[in-house]
């Protein structure tokens, strides 16, 4: 699966930040999305100064998992607080470049446009790959929301200066929720639907169980 080259990865903090405020303004918040058949899980996980980045591509409705990369890419950023897409992201786009199966649709364990500068993981990756991407977050980088009720489906906005940003969306009855927010071509509602349709019985959509699974070691049974 290729990808854009829209800067270079050997940027300092300064020029990093420069680079997020410049682009999130190429971010569309709208639907730009046909069928969605396959949808794709991303994760990284660490080994002293090597990324383990894995993509899971799972079929939809089904949720089988239909293609599954992982590699290992030496970590080249450090880690600071808003600029995590700078760490991760060149690892992923390494494991998206051997994927064999294009996704329609990504959602990615982490801030879309629920970002200080409105410009996170998901949006950052969304934006390279030229492809809808949601981002699913387990904790909350900025913003305030209230607690949704309690049911699953239920959920409430996430705002920042008094501008809606995301949602915090209850995915399992009683359980903590999630953080969902737009990555790249798709609108906040249809992202927080998406990602419950992606959701069986676990706090997280499987694209991210899966993901975490195979960065972790664990390889996924492909269906053949």
């Amino acid at each position: 699966m290729k990808y854009r080259a829209l800067h270079s990865w050997d940027v300092a903090p300064e020029e990093a930040r420069r680079l997020q405020n410049e682009l999130r303004t190429q971010v569309i918040s709208t639907d730009q999305f046909g069928t969605i058949n396959t949808v794709a899980g991303v994760d990284i996980g660490l080994k002293k100064d090597t990324a383990i980045a894995s993509v899971v591509v799972l079929s939809f409705p089904e949720l089988q998992v239909v293609d599954s990369v992982v590699t290992a890419s030496p970590v080249r950023f450090p880690y600071i607080p808003g600029l995590l897409s700078f760490r991760e992201i060149p690892p992923l786009l390494t494991a998206f470049d051997q994927l064999q199966t294009v996704p329609d649709l990504i959602i990615v364990d982490g801030q879309g446009i629920a970002h200080p500068r409105r410009f996170g993981l998901a949006s950052h990756l969304g934006l390279l790959l030229d492809k809808p991407t949601i981002g699913c977050a387990k904790s909350r980088l900025c913003g305030r929301y209230t607690e949704p009720d309690s049911e699953q489906g239920a959920y409430t906005y996430l705002t920042d200066k008094g501008e809606v940003i995301g949602a915090a969306v209850r995915t399992r009855t009683n359980i903590r929720v999630v953080y969902v927010s737009t990555g790249h071509q798709i609108s906040l509602d249809s992202a927080r639907m998406w990602t419950l349709a992606c959701c069986r019985g676990y706090r997280l959509p499987e694209t991210t169980r899966h993901a975490h699974n195979a960065a972790s070691g664990k390889t996924p049974k492909i269906r053949t």
